[in-house]
Order: C-alpha cells, then structure tokens, then sequence
C-alpha cells in the first residue's frame, strides 16, 4: 500500500497545510476522502470498475472515477491535473480499450497496482451482426472497427453487461485489492463472494426471464450488449457500432426496418448517454415504441436505478417486455 494512506488523519491534515504532502487522485466529489490515511486510494476509469472497487472494498478504500456521472465515457479526454494526479493512486481499476485517454494516461502513471478489467476475462468480437454499411457498397454487413471507435485489437469491451463475464473481473479485483492491501484481505474476500453471489442472481433472472419469448432480436442504439445477447440466446442488431455516436448509413436504416419486420420486433431502445434521434427517427418510421436498455457506462438521474444491480434489473424488465415474454 501506498505509505502516504497510513499517515495518521490529524498529521497528513497538518502536513497538506504546508504542502508537503500530494493531493490524491480525487475530484472535488471526493475531497472529504483526501484525508482518509487509512484507507487504500483506488481510482476507477468509469461506472463499471467504480461499482466494483466500492463493492469489493468497502469501507477500506476511497473510490474516485475518471469519467463524471453523465459523461460519455468511450469519449472521455482528461485534463492534465487528472493525468497527474492519476499517478498518486494505491490501485487503478479499467477496462482497456474502451477509453484511449485513460490508456495512454495509465501507462504513464507509473503506479504499482494497475488492473485491467480485459485481462480478467475472455473478450470476443462481435458486430458482424451489426450490418454496419459504408455508404450502400457491397461491405454492408461485415464487422465494422471504423476510426476513433474504442475496441481491443477489435473485441467489444462491454463485458460487464454479461453477468457471468462481470463476476469473473470481480475475483480478479478482489485479488487485486487482497495483494494491495493483506491486511484487510479477509473483508475483500468475503465482499468479493457476496458481490459474485448476487451477480450469480442476476445471471438466474435473466436465464429464466428469457428463455421463452415471442422474438429474440431487439434494436440498440449501439452495440454494447453483444455479450448479453450471447449470453442469454438473443440477436444484438445495432444502430450504430461499439462507438454510439457513429451515425448509420442509410442501407443500414433500411436493413434495419426489414430486421423489424422479419422478426416481430416491436421496440427500438435508446440509451442514457448518447443521442436518442436516430432511434426515435427509426421507431417512428417503422412504426415500433421506443424505451430504454442502459448500457450502464454511468449512473445519472435519468438510471432507471442507482446502481448496476438495480440498472440491470430494469434493462431485464425493458427486455422481457420488448421480446414478449411469456
């Protein structure tokens, strides 16, 4: 552990009026946190990895996240205090290859414990199902990866969607934390079991909760739920690609109105973050509703829930009811 975190509370108060000692890595959110001595200082990309170092670490660690609620993350470029105070983190929790900027910053930070979320699990390629165009041509269809698109040697990142993907990156966090700080290694082992038998729960409701529906297809804004859609035996056809600001192509509107109607699809989702206009413009040139399955790269007001836990349940509902659950 970082031997600035065991200073005692009164002293490092006293020490940071003198400025002898750097500010750790937090946002002004987490100012209250800066004189926590005690506590392990874990700094977490985005929404994901932030559930999971608050989760596993409890009360011995003080979480700051890169990404503000709100913001979209696969855009996210930090400002250069955050790039600096990235360095003064105990451990640091991502996912590579789903923010560029936080990539580079993190392998300049220098920090002991860093701990890519990729490396924790089994990523895959998904997007053929896409059917991303380019322009009309003939390459309708294949696997999109077009320029500034967040992707790992072309694998989707969006692991945490799939609960059983998500548990196994939380063994490998509570490891993480377990080698960081020893001392407290029993609290992180059993937060790390309790996190992993409620994600196990979550992986049984969405078992049961679609495996008889009237459709398997549902239509995305973009593609961030290939790995639940494999999961759980169902077709991901995306708006646009891994990046949700790309726009679709108009073969790929077209392409889209006849999935609609070769599959009984009867409602068009949107997201949290990103622009809901193409999928508004789609359901209602389609005639299909319209609602929201989160793709829980942040928490906001708008989250139909205040957490991963509550969120993923919501997407569950959204999901049963668009497929026609039985």
């Amino acid at each position: 552990m970082n031997v600035r975190r065991l200073i005692p509370t009164a002293t490092l108060a006293g020490a940071v009026s003198l400025g002898l000692v750097a500010l750790s890595a937090c946002s002004s959110s987490d100012a209250a946190d800066r004189t926590s001595g005690d506590k392990l200082a874990v700094t977490a990309s985005f929404y994901p990895m932030q559930f999971l170092a608050q989760q596993i670490g409890g009360d011995h660690v003080s979480v700051t996240t890169l990404t503000k609620p709100g913001v979209e993350p696969h855009d996210l470029e930090l400002k250069p205090r955050q790039t600096a105070e990235l360095g003064e983190a105990d451990v640091i929790l991502y996912l590579k290859g789903i923010q560029p900027a936080v990539d580079k910053a993190i392998a300049q930070s220098g920090v002991g414990t860093v701990v890519d979320a990729a490396t924790l699990t089994t990523l895959e390629k998904h997007g053929t199902e896409v059917g991303h165009a380019h322009g009309g041509d003939e390459h309708a269809g294949e696997e999109h990866g077009g320029e500034g698109e967040a992707t790992t040697d072309g694998n989707d990142p969006h692991i945490w969607l799939d609960p059983v993907r998500y548990a196994e990156v939380a063994k490998g966090v509570g490891a993480a934390l377990e080698k960081a700080d020893p001392d407290n290694s029993a609290d992180y082992r059993k937060n790390t079991d309790t996190l992993v038998g409620r994600l196990g729960g979550l992986d049984t409701a969405f078992k049961q909760g679609l495996t008889d529906t009237a459709t398997k297809t549902f239509i995305t804004t973009h593609a961030a739920f290939g790995y639940l859609a494999e999961r759980y035996g169902l077709e991901q056809e995306a708006i646009a690609g891994i990046d949700p600001e790309a726009e679709p192509s108009p073969a790929r509107v077209r392409e889209l109105e006849t999935i609609a109607k070769q599959d009984k699809v009867t409602t068009v989702f949107f997201e949290t973050l990103a622009s809901d206009k193409t999928a508004r413009t789609i359901a209602a040139d389609s005639g299909l509703k319209t609602d929201v399955l989160d793709p829980l790269e942040g928490i906001t007001d708008k989250s139909k829930g205040d957490d991963y836990i509550e969120v993923m349940q919501s997407n569950l509902a959204a999901l049963r009811k668009a497929l026609g659950a039985k």
